[in-house]
């Protein structure tokens, strides 16, 4: 059981009795030095050990001696703290960048208003959202840390971020890859289907964000694809619970660097949404205020919490609830509260603290206490770009009526640690000091906090080198792994007689297709549809821009599967000859009814994120696709329609069932 796993009255009693009774030098002899950075802060030498002055009192405190434990630590040190820092500690702001006060999207960190969340509101944890090689955000995260290390503990960040290793880039969802290797989306994963590969993946990623100053993944999703229309499917690993939830278990292990909580060189993971997320009506996402609602049965909710159990045997290190409010009968045998996930008690205490015995950190999805007013609530006017307006952008579905304040204090009721996307800790320290939060339950929070920036060694040495960041992220032989897993991700779904290319079929009209990669490949770009042996078409899965008035809603695919009456992309495949063979590629960031493609191509496959190299490797024979649909295709709207939101692969007589996939050798 990890440290952060024991019951909160034992780590107390393991650590005052250690912190009277163990002998420094005994432990000394039992401990290897960790490696000891400081840009401000002095260096103490005991016993020929070295150790960051972190008060600055000339002293070796408990909770400067890394010989004792991250419990006996937190222990000392949260006894010293005041309740605006413990407060503090509670926030998990987005990190404003120059240019982008407020999402955070940028090369460079706004480092002055920076300097004055972390001194103002005592912030020790940031999502960062920069988008750069891994030598400048590696520099850029070390000058973060460096604000934290002129406070009066010089309490380190834990910096997160979105994912970044995978094709699927928007706000709230993931980071575009840049420098980092670039895999499949998990729901390519899920098409592998091979959990030893996941983990493989979350090592890697686990370096890379280590190497450039990131500790903490706000990821994975153990959502069910089940609404197929949903949005967010592609950061999921499919709709099969069982599947999902080995998937689940095996990237937190790669992150976390095994399967017995944090350690020195974890990434922390962060695993979400709890519980339900993907039943969303009608497939629109709870981002955004015209969908607010998760469409559950009892049977249903219980499929959507067994993904989470792989969580919590891989010892995750926290949770995120979800937006929505969870449309089900009862939760924990008592009728739900219409609240967003992080306000519903019977859910974070009930279920996930009480029935599933999570120790960890319960951290709120980005904006849970503030406001949604103005285009937040009614849309942008016609032709006006949907924007964030500061104070008037946020999820407090279902507690609406409510003040930030009273906001705060029903999430903290609720069993909530840590709040995504602000810094109103003020507004915690009133809550305490007037009353309606206990300093007790102050502490709980900010003890879970604490231990797990002790565990993975940041007070220690939260900085990183920027030249081993550039040698590490993306290396070539994380290059290497994550193209393998494009090519083994993706499915075919027919094949009439055309795969792999025979030897004469070198001539190729390419519609999405980088001619480089194509000529890379073997193949000849053809001037004209005439000209060439076959045509490479690349498309993606149809959406309908419904709700282009909302920040997320106009970035989100929403909307019907299919390809509807003068799709461009059809229009694009009618254009060419009828006897000239097409071998397509469909992105699959949502199921899509296939239909229209299996009649007129010749070979039609399924990837879920794949680089133009991966494809030309599977049709060129050079790779195998081994990918099985995570999700079903199914046959049409109205059976989409028909089906249950909540319940796995359910459609009436779907195209392509769940787990489809043709080999070369199995036409």
């Amino acid at each position: 059981m990890s440290r952060s796993q024991l019951p909160r009255f034992a780590a107390q009693t393991l650590a005052v009795a250690s912190l009277f009774i163990a002998p420094f030098g005994l432990l000394a002899q039992k401990t290897a030095q960790p490696p000891i950075a400081s840009r401000a802060v002095p260096i103490l030498t005991v016993d020929g050990l070295r150790f960051r002055d972190l008060n600055r009192n000339g002293k070796l405190d408990p909770f400067e001696d890394w010989r004792l434990s991250p419990e006996q630590r937190t222990v000392d040190l949260l006894a010293r703290l005041s309740v605006e820092e413990k407060a503090g500690l509670m926030m998990h702001d987005s990190a404003p960048a120059e240019g982008s006060p407020g999402v955070g999207m940028g090369k460079a960190y706004d480092l002055p208003r920076v300097r004055t969340i972390i001194a103002e509101k005592k912030v020790a944890t940031f999502i960062t959202r920069l988008t750069t090689d891994a030598a400048s955000l590696a520099t850029q995260n070390n000058l973060l840390q460096q604000e934290a290390e002129a406070t009066r503990f010089a309490i380190p960040l834990t910096i997160s971020t979105d994912p970044r290793n995978n094709f699927h880039s928007t706000l709230g969802a993931g980071n575009a890859a840049v420098s980092f290797s670039q895999w499949p989306d998990m729901t390519g994963m899920g098409a592998i289907g091979d959990p030893s590969v996941t983990r493989r993946f979350g090592d890697i990623a686990r370096q890379e964000y280590r190497a450039v100053g990131i500790q903490e993944a706000l990821s994975p999703q153990a959502d069910l694809a089940t609404e197929p229309r949903w949005g967010r499917i592609d950061g999921t690993f499919g709709e099969d619970p069982v599947a999902v939830k080995k998937q689940v278990e095996a990237y937190i292990a790669g992150f976390q660097a095994g399967e017995n909580g944090l350690q020195r060189d974890s990434v922390l993971c962060v695993v979400k949404h709890f519980a339900g997320y993907g039943a969303m009506k009608d497939g629109l996402d709870a981002h955004n205020s015209y969908s607010r609602h998760a469409v559950l049965s009892a049977a249903g909710f219980e499929q959507h919490l067994i993904p989470f159990t792989g969580a919590f045997a891989a010892h995750v290190a926290a949770v995120m609830p979800t937006y929505a409010i969870l449309d089900t009968p009862t939760i924990n045998g008592k009728p739900t509260e219409p609240v967003g996930a992080g306000f519903n008690k019977e859910l974070l205490t009930g279920v996930l603290r009480g029935r599933f015995g999570f120790k960890g950190v319960i951290l709120t999805d980005w904006l849970i206490t503030s406001n949604c007013e103005g285009e937040c609530l009614n849309g942008a006017p016609a032709g006006k770009q949907p924007g964030i307006e500061p104070g008037k952008f946020g999820m407090s579905w279902g507690v609406e009526t409510l003040t930030p304040e009273q906001r705060f204090a029903k999430a903290i009721d609720a069993g909530v640690d840590q709040f995504g996307g602000v810094s109103d800790s003020d507004l915690i320290v009133k809550l305490v000091r007037e009353g309606h939060v206990s300093a007790a339950r102050l502490d709980e929070s900010a003890k879970r906090i604490l231990i797990q920036k002790f565990e993975l060694g940041l007070f220690e040495d939260p900085y990183v080198d920027p030249a081993a960041a550039s040698a590490t992220a993306g290396k070539a032989e994380f290059r290497q792994a994550a193209l393998l897993a494009q090519e083994r991700s993706m499915v075919l779904l027919s094949n009439k007689h055309a795969l792999p290319l025979a030897a004469s079929m070198r001539k190729v009209w390419l519609i999405g297709v980088d001619p480089e990669a194509a000529r890379h490949a073997g193949l000849t770009p053809a001037a004209t549809p005439a000209e060439a042996d076959f045509a490479l078409f690349r498309l993606h899965a149809p959406s309908q821009l419904l709700h282009p008035g909302y920040f997320f809603g106009s970035r989100q695919h929403e909307g019907d599967l299919d390809f509807k009456p003068g799709d461009a992309q059809l229009a694009e495949l009618a254009k060419l000859p009828a006897n000239l063979p097409v071998i397509a590629d469909i992105y699959l960031d949502r199921p899509a009814i296939v239909t229209p493609l299996v009649a007129r191509t010749s070979v039609l496959l399924a990837d879920f994120g794949a680089s133009d190299e991966a494809l030309l490797a599977v049709i060129t024979g050079k790779a195998q696709p081994q990918g099985h649909l995570p999700f079903e295709l199914p046959s049409s709207m109205e059976a989409v329609r028909r089906q249950q939101p909540d319940l796995p692969h359910d459609s009436a007589s779907p195209l392509f069932a769940i787990g489809f996939g043709l080999s070369y050798s199995k036409p």
